[in-house]
């Protein structure tokens, strides 16, 4: 498994903050998601379907995932995934993404 944050150097988490931040600012839609997670399947799909060109960021696949999401928490406050950002605003994970579309506030934000 993954290092949790407790055990990260201060030189590591500088770099997951880094390579967390750098990923936020440099595309218009970030999906933080499990391959597994039947939540994340949901918003990829309506992301999807609204052809958001999300950059999808599967932390089970990554061997910093872990970290990454003790960071995300850190930054949003939130734990659970997916943990999505749409132009650099965190939006929080699948129920938000959904109430956005049901609103018909999604699609004038991508």
């Amino acid at each position: 498994m993954g290092q949790s944050s407790s055990s990260l150097t201060p030189e590591m988490a500088a770099q997951i903050k880094t390579k967390v931040d750098e990923i936020i600012a440099s595309h218009d839609v970030v999906v933080f998601s499990k391959s597994h997670c039947p939540y994340c399947t949901m918003a990829k799909k309506l992301l999807e379907q609204l052809e958001a060109n999300a950059f999808v960021v599967e932390l089970d696949s990554l061997s910093d995932g872990r970290a990454i999401q003790d960071y995300l928490q850190e930054l949003t406050g939130q734990r659970t995934v997916p943990n999505i950002f749409i132009k650099q605003k965190h939006i929080g994970g699948n129920d938000s993404l959904q109430a956005l579309n049901k609103r018909n506030e999604l699609k004038p934000l991508l």
